[in-house]
């Protein structure tokens, strides 16, 4: 990478260092006034239920009406996007995550930048400020990286850095290679990798109490029963849901410190909203793209900074993105979840600010250079039978046009078990059983080295459903009981046949009662 001198990152470490030593005696920002010390962590394994449920989330303002801040709607086709900026200097576009979050979580922290950066964010189309419009085409990834060009033409930038945290990492990493010449750098910040190696299960539960699931799945019943009642809104369900959720140690999922009071309103009021079912439709959208080896040969800077508690993937997520950018550096923060700008603001900001100033220029030959590689990688991606699979929804549409392709040689070369899973179904939908219960026995095998016990379960108990189908009951029972003595109460969903279950109780029934054929009911 053309004069970007990684010794620069020696004296960031120091500094981290140095900055870690600070914030255990110094006020921290995010604390609303407690020192580090008075602040509860997911360490501590505080277990607090509050047994009636909260219908009156506290009043508390945005920090946009607080915050000096310019503002604009800019338009984008058929929609308006709400936007704001702060400071001078480099552009710097904020990404938030979901799908279906909002720029408000930036806030106050990022206002540190606008000494140094010009700080820009926005709200995507569909969510927050912005409008609810989807266009001719409806919601999609390519829509809303096409709606973030259109704002840096609006603004008048040539080139700007991109943030992209969490889910709008993935969008970031996916700018940057559709527009590579307006890409000054790139920061991934908790970034959701895009790509579909399978990095293990989520830790998200690793903190959560008993008590506390169980009053989370109270809490759903409970609303859902006030929504009859009351007619209430679907926005200020999910509010609610938000709220109460959090008071019942759902901040431990992603947090490293337990918000504020005042945090954890303002995230129930202001941080997830979106149109319906926006993210469920973006999610599918980006279930399409894999961006494994995209980044080979990207002459871009690239920062990967990650929280050592961020728990939203598994341990191997971090390097596992590390790897697919060769050449970007990797800071990681170690008082820290999955925001880390507002739980470790001081080593944070002074990586930021670091890598920004120090940027160096990335020549037109260079992304020349990257194109051409970008083209060759493209070609090779479409080519892959995983491309083929993700490409098709799941319905039953989809499964036929999967069948029809579908040779034996695919199960080689993958070891994805959503796609095997994707792959198992689609054969059941057309009844091939036989073919079927192959894939599903290679899921099992793949799920068992990795060691990954849910997909283990769910693997045996679909080789039990195309054994009761093969008329096979004996082997069938054998493959529920398996499932049903790893005693795992995950639930899994298949929305295309209306099917939902806890692994380990649905084998238990399944070995006493057979499984009968259910239809996909997904036209798509």
């Amino acid at each position: 990478m053309k004069g970007y001198d990684m010794r620069r990152y020696v004296n960031i470490t120091l500094v981290i260092a140095t900055a870690l030593t600070l914030h255990s005696s110094c006020k921290n920002e995010n604390s609303w006034g407690e020192s580090p010390k008075q602040r509860e962590s997911i360490h501590d394994k505080v277990v607090h239920i509050e047994p009636e449920l909260i219908t009156d989330i506290p009043e508390v303002s945005r920090w946009c009406d607080r915050l000096d801040l310019k503002k604009h709607r800019i338009t984008v086709g058929d929609a308006d996007l709400y936007v704001e900026e702060e400071g001078k200097g480099i552009p710097l576009v904020l990404i938030n995550g979901g799908p279906g979050g909002t720029h408000h979580y930036f806030h106050p922290w990022f206002s540190r930048a606008k000494g140094y950066a010009r700080v820009i964010y926005y709200d995507q189309r569909g969510c927050g400020l912005s409008d609810f419009k989807p266009g001719s085409s409806g919601y999609s990834v390519g829509q809303a990286v096409e709606d973030l060009d259109a704002i840096r033409k609006a603004l008048d930038i040539k080139k700007w850095v991109i943030l992209g945290y969490s889910y709008g990492g993935f969008l970031g990493q996916y700018y940057t290679i559709t527009h590579p010449e307006h890409t000054a750098g790139l920061i991934l910040l908790g970034a959701s990798p895009g790509m579909r190696a399978d990095m293990g299960p989520s830790r998200q539960n690793e903190f959560l109490s008993e008590e506390e699931k169980s009053r989370k799945k109270e809490i759903r019943l409970e609303l859902q029963k006030l929504s009859l009642k009351t007619k209430m809104s679907r926005k200020r369900i999910i509010q609610l849901t938000i709220y109460n959720n959090f008071l019942n140690g759902d901040w431990k999922r992603q947090n490293y410190y337990r918000p504020s009071a005042e945090r954890l309103a303002q995230m129930a009021l202001y941080e997830w909203d979106h149109d319906q079912n926006f993210n469920e439709i973006m999610n599918s959208s980006a279930n399409k793209i894999d961006l494994t080896g995209a980044f080979e040969g990207n002459p871009i800077p690239t920062l990967i900074l990650e929280g050592k508690w961020d728990l939203t993937w598994s341990e191997k997520k971090s390097e596992m993105l590390h790897t697919n950018h060769p050449k970007a550096e990797m800071v990681l923060f170690e008082q820290a979840g999955h925001g880390i700008y507002d739980e470790d603001p001081e080593p944070f900001f002074t990586v930021l600010k670091d890598f920004i100033q120090n940027l160096p220029e990335v020549t037109p030959e260079e992304i020349a250079g990257y194109k051409q590689i970008l083209k060759v990688w493209d070609e090779r991606r479409k080519a892959s039978p995983e491309y083929m699979v993700e490409s098709f929804g799941w319905g039953l549409k989809s499964s036929r046009n999967i069948a029809r392709r579908y040779t034996k040689d695919w199960l080689d070369k993958t070891d994805n078990p959503k796609m095997l899973m994707r792959i198992g179904l689609a054969l059941y939908d057309v009844e091939r059983y036989e073919e079927a219960l192959y894939v599903f026995q290679r899921m099992h095998q793949v799920a068992a080295e990795e060691k990954s016990a849910e997909r283990e379960a769910a693997a045996l108990i679909w080789q039990g459903h195309m054994c009761d189908l093969l008329e096979k009951r004996a082997e069938a029972i054998k493959h529920y009981q398996r499932a049903a003595d790893m005693n795992i109460d995950d639930i899994w969903m298949h929305g295309q046949y209306d099917l939902e279950y806890s692994l380990s109780p649905y084998a238990e029934e399944r070995s006493r009662n057979p499984f009968r054929r259910i239809e996909n009911k997904i036209p798509d």
